[in-house]
């Protein structure tokens, strides 16, 4: 993991992020960047050229003073740090710096929709988990560790699915000690038997080349898939839960947008998501 891209509103969200991502740059020897973006004013727009250069200058001016202070932390020593403003508010260039700059990683704070105030709000969360082909971790409180003993990995085991499973479990090994593929079988979805699951799930193992011996596999019943990897999630004493999605290209699938977010937005435990 050689980049992770960290994106702030100076907010006590973004300095769990932020201080998640320096953990974890401290374990595998990883550059942050750190990423502001400027929410700019219609008006600047409208200007002209002299007033809006004035005005660009006083706001970069005012972020680079937030940024000293924000990143004067002591869990950053040590560590490659590089500060990067942005002009726009704009979620989705998070995702279009972190493919420019090959980032592993985007690590960013969320508030779910309990609050409205700041950048990094849950609806603003999903904007970042739709576009982005990077894996995000959304941390939701202060880190007591980064040291992810079990992660819970949510599939449905599908042909389509085998790319995206293999990149997430790469990443969740370097992560976590212990990775579980979780299975859901929900009303709400084709209900399948105990050997329709056991068939899909032999399938998918042939094709990803990976043996049983090699993952833990659970599977479960519930109402939804939100409900389903929370419940099991929290049974398990689980550290994160991961969770795979298509964006919004297929919101009856399994990987629906709608389903991700959802989690992304309501688990109280850190959430990494993977763009199928």
């Amino acid at each position: 993991m050689k980049k992770i891209i960290v994106p702030v509103d100076f907010s006590k969200h973004s300095e769990y992020a932020l201080e998640t991502a320096a953990a974890l740059a401290k374990q595998h020897n990883s550059e942050l960047i750190v990423m502001h973006m400027l929410e700019m004013s219609e008006s600047i727009f409208s200007a002209s050229s002299a007033e809006r250069g004035e005005e660009n200058a006083f706001m970069l001016m005012v972020a680079n003073k937030k940024f000293e202070a924000f990143l004067d932390q002591p869990y950053l020593e040590g560590l490659e740090v590089t500060p990067m403003v942005k002009y726009h508010k704009v979620l989705k260039e998070v995702a279009e710096v972190a493919a420019d700059v090959r980032a592993d990683l985007i690590v960013m704070g969320s508030r779910g929709h309990s609050d409205h105030d700041g950048v990094f709000t849950g609806s603003n969360t999903e904007k970042v988990v739709r576009y982005s082909n990077t894996p995000v971790l959304v941390i939701k409180s202060k880190p007591k560790s980064v040291n992810f003993e079990h992660i819970v990995l949510a599939t449905d085991f599908s042909e389509e699915s085998v790319p995206a499973v293999k990149k997430a479990h790469e990443l969740l090994i370097e992560l976590g000690q212990k990775t579980t593929l979780l299975h859901i079988n929900s009303p709400n979805l084709t209900f399948l038997s105990t050997d329709e699951i056991d068939e899909k799930i032999a399938t998918f193992l042939k094709l990803a080349k990976l043996n049983e011996s090699d993952v833990t596999i659970a599977r479960i019943s519930d109402h939804n898939v939100e409900d389903g990897v929370s419940n099991f999630a929290r049974k398990q004493q689980a550290d994160a839960i991961a969770m795979i999605t298509h964006g919004r290209k297929g919101l009856s699938h399994f990987f629906g947008g709608s389903i991700s977010e959802d989690v992304v937005n309501h688990s109280k435990l850190p959430v990494i998501t993977f763009k199928l």
